[in-house]
C-alpha cells in the first residue's frame, strides 16, 4: 500500500494521528503495526505508559470513543444499536456515551442565526438568552420568546461542527477499510457497512429540518390522545441549522424522587410511556428511538411529554409481520417457528448451521416461555436472542437491531421507575391485533392484488425472455456463470496437495534409485526432495485444521 492510496487519511494527517494514537493508548488497535505502510507506520506509537490491563475491553473501547469526541460518540452510539454484531455487552457500556460539548459563545450564536436568517437574533424574537442553558454533541439549546410572547427552545448547530465531522468521517471510512483487510477479528463486525450507516446517520443529524418533520409527524400520530404531547415547532424560525420548539416543562423520569413527591403513579406512568411507544411500533409503524428517561417528562394532567426527536426508526408492514412471528413463536415456545423466523429475518454466514440454531432456540423458548407474563424479564429475552444471533454470524437488518435496542431501553426506563412493572403484559393485547389483521378481508384483498400483479408481470415478460435466451443460444452467446463461494481456497489447497503429493513421490524414487549426489549411500536430492514434502504435507494440514474445515 502506497500514501496515494490514502488520500484522505493523508489530507488529515494530524487528525490520523491523534485517532491512532488514541487506539494504541487503549490497546484497540495491534493490527495496524502489521500494515506496512512507511507513512501510517512513523504515526503509530504505542504508549504503554498508562496501566489499562485492569479495564475491560467494552469499557476501554468506550473511554477511547469519548476521547476522540463527538464523531467517534455518536459511532459508538450506532454500534450501540446493534448488539447482533458486537455483542450485548459491548452494546450495554456503548450506549453510556454521551456527548457533552462545549457551548459556542454567545458571539457565535449571533453568528449562526444572522447566516441563516439574514436577521439578527434580536429582529427575529422579543427577547433571546444567547448563553445556552444546555449543550450536546451537535447543538445547543436557548430560550426565546416570540413576539406574540410564546415561550420557546431555540436549537442552533455548534459552528464548524459540520467541517469537523466530514473530516472524522473520511479517516473512519478508511480505517474501516484496513480492519476490514488486515483484520479478520474486525472484519466479521463489517466496519465498513457500519460506518457508511454512522455517516448517513449523521448527516441526517445535521439537518434540523429532519427533526423537525419527525416532531410534525409525532404531533399528527398523536393528535387525538390528550395524554402525549411533542414539543410544536415554529418553522417560519426553523432552518437546516436552527430548529425553535414550543418550551415544554415538567418533571423528567430521570428524576424519579421529584415524581414520587408529586404525588405520581409510576406505575401507571410507566404503563402510559411503554404503551406510546408500543403503538408507534404496531400503529404507527414510525417510532422514537432513544426512550432514555431524559427524554421524557410528565407535565401537569400526567402528560407524558417527549423530548429529543432527531433518532427515529420506522417499520413497515413487511417487518412487522416478520417480527411478530418472532414474538409469537417465542410465546408459543415454537422453537421450529421461530428457527424459520430468524432465517427470514436475519442474512445468513456461508458456514450457517441449522440443527445447532434449532438445538439453541430450543433451549431459549424452553427457558423464557416458562416466565408467567407479569415477571416476563423483555430485555433478557432481547438481549439473550440477540447473543443467540451474534454467536452464529447472523447479521440483522439495522432497522431491527434499533427496534431491539429500543424495546431493551423502554424495559429499563419503565423498570427505573416501576421494578415490578413488566411490558410483556402490554404486548399480549398486540399479538391479538396481529392475528386479527393478518385474518382481515382487507389484507387477504391486498395479498391477492400483489400476487395477481406479479403473475401478471411475469407472464407478460414470460415469452419475450424466453425467446431472449433461444436467440442468444442460436449465436453462441448465451452463457452460464457459476459462481462457488470459498472456491479459490478449495483449487489452492487442492493445488498444493497434488504438488507435495508428486514431489514426495519423485523425491522417495530418487531416495530409492540412491541418485547421486550422496553422503553414507542416501541421495541427497531425493532426501531434501522428501523432507520440503513432509514439511509442505505438515503446514497444508494444519492450516485446514485452522480453518475449521478438517471433520
Amino acid at each position: 500500500m502506497e500514501v496515494s492510496d490514502l488520500p484522505q487519511m493523508v489530507r488529515n494527517a494530524g487528525r490520523l494521528h491523534e485517532v491512532i494514537s488514541v487506539l494504541a493508548k487503549y490497546g484497540l488497535a495491534p493490527w495496524l503495526s502489521t500494515i506496512d505502510v512507511d507513512w501510517l507506520q512513523k504515526h503509530f506509537r504505542s504508549e504503554d505508559g498508562q496501566k489499562i490491563g485492569s479495564m475491560s475491553l467494552e469499557q476501554r473501547v468506550r473511554l477511547a470513543l469519548a476521547e476522540l469526541g463527538t464523531t467517534f460518540i455518536k459511532l459508538g452510539q450506532v454500534l450501540s444499536t446493534r448488539a447482533d454484531l458486537v455483542g450485548p455487552k459491548m452494546a450495554a457500556e456503548l450506549s453510556k456515551l454521551q456527548a457533552g460539548t462545549p457551548a459556542d459563545t454567545p458571539e457565535q450564536v449571533h453568528q449562526t442565526i444572522l447566516q441563516e436568517f439574514g436577521k439578527p437574533p434580536e429582529a427575529l424574537f422579543a427577547a433571546i438568552d444567547l448563553q445556552a442553558f444546555a449543550s450536546a454533541s451537535i447543538g445547543q439549546v436557548h430560550r426565546a420568546r416570540l413576539q406574540d410572547g410564546t415561550e420557546v427552545v431555540v436549537k442552533v448547530q455548534h459552528q464548524g461542527i459540520e467541517q469537523r465531522i466530514e473530516n472524522d468521517l473520511e479517516i473512519l471510512l478508511e480505517i474501516a477499510k484496513l480492519a476490514e483487510t488486515y483484520s479478520p477479528e474486525l472484519a466479521q463486525y463489517r466496519p465498513y457497512d457500519t460506518t457508511r450507516e454512522l455517516k448517513r446517520t449523521l448527516l441526517n443529524e445535521l439537518n434540523f429540518g429532519m427533526e423537525q418533520r419527525n416532531l410534525v409527524q409525532f404531533a399528527n400520530n398523536f393528535a387525538e390522545d390528550p395524554g402525549v404531547q411533542f414539543p410544536p415547532v415554529f418553522a417560519e424560525f426553523c432552518t437546516r441549522r436552527v430548529l425553535t420548539m414550543g418550551l415544554m416543562q415538567g418533571i423528567s423520569l430521570s428524576q424519579r424522587e421529584q415524581l414520587v413527591q408529586a404525588g405520581y403513579d409510576l406505575t401507571e406512568i410507566a404503563r402510559q410511556g411503554a404503551n406510546m411507544f408500543l403503538q408507534m411500533v404496531f400503529r404507527d409503524g414510525f417510532y422514537h428511538a432513544d426512550p432514555h428517561p431524559g427524554n421524557l417528562m410528565v407535565q401537569q394532567g400526567q402528560v407524558i411529554g417527549v423530548l429529543d426527536c432527531g433518532m427515529v426508526g420506522r417499520v413497515d408492514e413487511e417487518l412487522r409481520e416478520q417480527i411478530e412471528d418472532m414474538l409469537m413463536a417465542a410465546v408459543d415456545r415454537d422453537a421450529n417457528r421461530l428457527l424459520d423466523a430468524v432465517v427470514e429475518l436475519g442474512e445468513m454466514p456461508p458456514s450457517f448451521d441449522r440443527s445447532r440454531l434449532q438445538s439453541d432456540l430450543l433451549d431459549y423458548v424452553e427457558y423464557y416461555g416458562r416466565q408467567s407474563l407479569n415477571h416476563f424479564d423483555l430485555a433478557g429475552a432481547l438481549n439473550g436472542m440477540t447473543e443467540i444471533i451474534r454467536q452464529h454470524h447472523i447479521i440483522l437488518p439495522s432497522r431491527v437491531s434499533l427496534l431491539i435496542k429500543m424495546l431493551v431501553m423502554l424495559d429499563g426506563t419503565a423498570r427505573q421507575l416501576s421494578p415490578d412493572f413488566s411490558i410483556a403484559e402490554l404486548l399480549e393485547p398486540y399479538r391479538a391485533q396481529a392475528i386479527q389483521r393478518r385474518l382481515s378481508p382487507q389484507r387477504i384483498w391486498r395479498r391477492l392484488t400483489s400476487l395477481q400483479r406479479d403473475w401478471t408481470k411475469l407472464a407478460e415478460s414470460f415469452p419475450a425472455d424466453v425467446s431472449d435466451i433461444i436467440n442468444r443460444m442460436r449465436r453462441g452467446s448465451f452463457d452460464i456463470h457459476l459462481e462457488h463461494r470459498k472456491l479459490d481456497t478449495i483449487v489452492n489447497r487442492l493445488v498444493m496437495g497434488l504438488l507435495t503429493a508428486a514431489l514426495f513421490m519423485g523425491s522417495a524414487s530418487l531416495l530409492s534409485s540412491n541418485v547421486k549426489p550422496t553422503i553414507r549411500e542416501v541421495s541427497v536430492p531425493g532426501a531434501m526432495g522428501c523432507a520440503v514434502a513432509v514439511y509442505l504435507g505438515v503446514a497444508l494440514f494444519r492450516a485446514i485444521k485452522k480453518s475449521g474445515d478438517l471433520s
